[in-house]
């Protein structure tokens, strides 16, 4: 089965929306990439300030490739747009800190065809 990659980015409120922009302008970065399944950017809603960044992998080394292969030109300028990097300037970074967690996908359940 696939494997789950969460990026859980701690967000001060006042960067929420700086993070959002800089994820939607990076839209397709990894979309065509060989084993991607899903991306999601999660807000949090109340109780934490951290955005989680949910990618499914068909496969560890998926991930892997993609993280050392092409792709990691187009991951780079998305995690110092999150960071708050664009163009030759340095801005306010929007997340304060970040942790990557990996899971493996034991069981899954999708709706029922009606």
């Amino acid at each position: 089965m696939s494997i789950v990659k969460i990026n859980v980015l701690t967000v001060p409120e006042e960067q929420r929306e700086t993070l959002e922009k800089r994820f939607a302008s990076r839209a397709g970065a990894v979309e065509g990439s060989d084993g991607f399944e899903w991306f999601e950017l999660l807000r949090p809603v109340e109780g934490t300030d951290s955005y989680l960044v949910y990618t499914r992998w068909r496969s560890e080394e998926d991930f892997q490739a993609w993280m050392a292969g092409p792709m990691q030109s187009a991951h780079r300028p998305a995690a110092a747009a999150a960071a708050g990097g664009e163009g030759g300037e340095q801005p306010k970074p929007a997340a304060s800190a970040s942790t990557l967690w990996s899971f493996d996908v034991v069981q899954q359940a999708a709706p029922k065809q009606a």
